[in-house]
């Protein structure tokens, strides 16, 4: 991410949308949301059938954008949440509640009850404005309390696609039943001798176009309802799309049988042909193709459903005094949970009295369970191994870190890539382009076909209706992403912003941070060195003391080194810490100065006599610090954080994949390239202070183009941000994980490779499905228009034109889900969320 950074808060929602089939679907409810006053920008991805849209910060108007998505012939999803209001009295304080309830963002309607203390909202987006709708009330001085969380919201839209499903399902099974006669009868009759005299001696040539019309009017105006409904309207608007195609190709098809079965004297001679079977077989293979994406679709987002499975369905709290059994969404922060073993955490918290081991792989990878005991924190969605605890929730519903992560994966999958601009262009024009074709087609075979002319324009114009397949278009790109974040979160790696999908290829050097990345985040004090004429015990103590007002890895084991040997440590006085230099304050009124070289020589200390411990230090891979107490040099100390087992291993990765390999750290220049020799490092930029990495990032842009780094601390942020992919390790700190792109759940910075190697494969996948459906247009269009004819006869029936499209959208999703077994170059031991479900929380 390079460029500043707007400070103006962003109001963004996002509306799922049902009615979307093809890539001009996703087009016209763009240009749509763009044109309502207050938009700033519009996403709508047709995998995920969700529309991510973007407000000024004074500009919000919800119900605008779904009158805006209604207008163009779609539906936008709208969700209801009820809350109890506490402390209203009378009329006015309803109005007071329902005026603030609407004033959130996404909220399109409101209506407060003062009788029942309830408040009924009607909103657009996910089950997270739930927080922001409580907020909202107790500014207004009351409180509110959810009826039903968002829980009920992911119900409801899979219970929608389920039921779409279902009707697929029915619709297809009553469009093939009736096709299939239809079919046999006049296809059988033309090539199966036996058929056609049966037909003849039994009903008779004209009585079978009878019976081919009457089922056929059941298959169009019954199962194929559906494209007449949305594609017709389309039409009307001068914004065709998938629908209309086939409702104009079917009902040409249809309509010209009609004059043959019941007005033949009004067609040329030799022209009164009837197409029934093609009208009804394109319906039944439309909608076979319509079910097939829908049934891959639900698997696109599996990883979500596995992710949404590490959720426990109910939590045991303790209530006057007695254990109930409740459904997670009546958990409150404040509330006391009891865990037994074998048992999944319900929510975040902190342990309170008991003890016992956790099993934290879906977070940390880390197979090892951790210990737990009172005062530390517990994760919702963790599994509760051996004893039991109890625990005071502190974040619940959208707040914990499941929710978030489960937020951070539908954010990628929804997102829209640079590449996806160029499908974007191409849409816009394709369906219209595609229906002066066909128009083109029927007049060329009109004026110059071979008779009956009539007949050949015809199917032909209608072949060329039915073939073009925008809908593989407008899946090629959202249903790779959808399936590479899905499996990228399986391997610990949750991508923030999808865009870092495509971005990540083309990285040409990782930029590393040392310290928590590259080597353990906790050091240990190995060396302590006095200076003649002073005591280890009595500087060790001193410098404990000061260091324990400070955050800095080596301070921290300083401290733990003082506490083993049972150090008495003195309250510091006067505290200053200075950035990337050093510490100092007055203990027990003694002046104590802690530091690197850089700060003793800003104070005028000379550090000669230490220089021979300095470079064996630095030669070790050690940092070394220096001591001052009351203006004398006192000491040298060392600490050393061991490098990653798995850091190594990494870099060759990193080397495989071409690219060059960076470490950006504060150490002294020795120590850093004595660890760099160690672990193969090509580039060792040491002893920069927090906020001159922004500056290294930069260097290292202009010297080998685009740059992805690597961190985990609040020093990193600002090289996160300004780095052109910002990748930060899970186990740091929030502010790190909030500027970065890419997030590594399990600490382990072997993920780094396994998320480039993943954006590689599926930016790889997206090119083929584009590919794909690109060339299966431009091949089969012409080929449907009958440029073959003139040199071998070859036509392509409507028939065989509504099955290719079919399989062109089943070979793209099917192709994407193919990113479902990538493998990792690196195995990690990632418990990663969505791959560590147990087979019987899964089920």
């Amino acid at each position: 991410m390079v460029g500043e950074t707007s400070t103006a808060p962003i109001v963004a929602i996002d509306i799922p949308i049902h009615g979307m089939t093809c890539a001009s679907c996703v087009g016209r409810v763009e240009k749509a949301i763009r044109a309502v006053e207050g938009v700033t920008a519009a996403n709508v991805n047709l995998a995920t059938e969700r529309a991510h849209v973007e407000f000024a910060p004074s500009g919000a108007d919800p119900a605008a954008v779904a009158e805006a998505i209604r207008a163009v012939g779609y539906e936008p999803s709208e969700s209801t949440v009820e809350l109890k209001i506490d402390g209203m009295t009378c009329a006015s304080c309803v109005n007071r509640v329902e005026k603030a309830l609407t004033r959130v963002p996404g909220v399109v309607g409101a209506s407060v009850n003062l009788a029942t203390e309830r408040a009924a909202v009607r909103y657009l987006g996910s089950g997270a404005i739930v927080s922001r709708l409580i907020g909202a009330v107790e500014q207004t001085g009351y409180e509110a309390k959810p009826v039903q969380r968002e829980g009920g919201q992911a119900d409801r839209e899979r219970e929608a696609r389920e039921a779409e499903l279902a009707s697929l399902r029915r619709s297809l099974v009553l469009s093939a039943v009736l096709t299939l006669p239809v079919f046999v009868l006049e296809m059988g009759s033309h090539f199966v001798p036996a058929i056609h005299d049966w037909v003849m001696d039994t009903m008779g040539h004209r009585e079978s176009w009878y019976l081919q019309f009457a089922l056929t009017t059941l298959v169009l105006f019954g199962p194929g309802l559906r494209f007449y409904l949305k594609g017709l309207p389309a039409l009307v608007r001068l914004g065709p799309d998938m629908n209309s195609l086939v409702a104009l190709g079917t009902l040409s098809a249809y309509g010209y049988s009609l004059i043959a079965t019941f007005a033949s004297t009004r067609l040329p001679e030799g022209t009164v042909n009837v197409y029934y079977e093609a009208a009804a077989v394109i319906v039944t293979l439309i909608l076979l193709g319509r079910f097939l994406e829908a049934k891959a679709k639900g698997r696109t987002s599996e990883a979500i459903k596995r992710l949404m499975g590490l959720q426990a369905k109910t939590a045991r709290v303790l209530r006057d005094g007695a254990a109930r059994e409740v459904p997670l969404d009546r958990v409150e922060a404040g509330d006391l949970v009891q865990v037994r073993p074998g048992e999944r955490i319900p929510v975040d918290g902190i342990v309170v009295d008991g003890s016992s081991y956790v099993d934290e792989s879906m977070i940390t990878g880390e197979p090892l369970p951790v210990e737990k005991a009172a005062g530390q924190e517990v994760v919702g969605g963790t599994v509760n191994r051996t004893g039991s605890f109890t625990f005071q929730a502190t974040r619940i519903g959208a707040d914990t870190v499941l929710a978030q992560i489960i937020r951070m994966v539908e954010q990628a999958q929804g997102s829209k890539l640079p590449i996806q601009a160029l499908v974007d262009r191409v849409t816009a024009w394709f369906v219209p382009a595609v229906m002066a074709a066909a128009a083109l087609t029927f007049l060329v075979w009109l004026v110059f076909g071979p008779d009956p002319a009539l007949t050949f324009a015809l199917v032909n114009a209608v072949a060329v209706l039915i073939i073009a397949c925008p809908c593989a278009m407008g899946l090629a790109t959202p249903t790779s992403i959808m399936v590479g974040t899905g499996r990228a979160a399986e391997l610990g790696v949750l991508f923030r912003q999808g865009e870092a999908l495509q971005s990540l290829k083309e990285v040409g050097v990782v930029a590393l941070d040392k310290t928590g990345t590259l080597t353990q985040g906790r050091p240990a004090l190995t060396d302590f060195v006095t200076a003649p004429g002073f005591s280890e015990a009595e500087v060790l103590g001193l410098v404990a003391a000061v260091e324990s007002r400070s955050e800095h890895p080596i301070a921290q084991a300083i401290v733990a080194a003082a506490e083993r040997r049972g150090l008495p440590l003195s309250s510091p006085d006067g505290f200053e810490a200075v950035p990337g230099f050093g510490v100092s304050a007055l203990v027990e009124g003694r002046k104590v100065e802690v530091g690197a070289d850089r700060f003793m020589a800003r104070l005028g200390y000379d550090t000669a006599e230490f220089m021979p411990a300095a470079t064996r230090l630095g030669l070790e891979g050690k940092s070394p610090l220096y001591a001052a107490l009351d203006g004398r040099l006192a000491a040298i100390v060392a600490g050393a954080g061991p490098v990653k087992a798995t850091t190594p291993e990494a870099i060759a990765a990193l080397h495989a994949l071409g690219l060059k390999v960076a470490m950006i750290t504060g150490d002294n220049r020795r120590t850093a390239e004595a660890i760099a020799r160690r672990i193969g490092i090509d580039e060792v930029v040491a002893e920069v202070l927090p906020d001159g990495k922004v500056e290294v990032v930069k260097r290292l842009r202009r010297a080998h183009g685009s740059i992805a780094f690597v961190g985990d601390g609040i020093n990193d942020a600002p090289a996160l941000a300004e780095a052109d992919i910002g990748l930060a390790i899970g186990t740091g700190t929030d502010i790190a994980i909030e500027s970065a792109d890419v997030v590594l759940m399990s600490g382990d910075v072997r993920g780094v490779v396994n998320a480039i190697a993943l954006s590689k494969a599926t930016i790889r996948n997206i090119r083929q499905n584009l590919f794909w459906a690109f060339a299966y247009n431009v091949l089969l269009i012409p080929v449907a228009a009958g440029v073959l004819y003139p040199l071998d006869g070859t036509l392509l029936s409507p028939m065989v034109a509504a099955g290719a499209m079919a399989l062109s959208s089943v070979f793209v999703l099917g192709n994407a889900l193919r990113l479902r077994g990538f493998k990792a170059p690196i195995a990690t031991e990632t418990g990663s969320p969505a791959a560590s479900v147990p087979a019987a929380a899964a089920a």
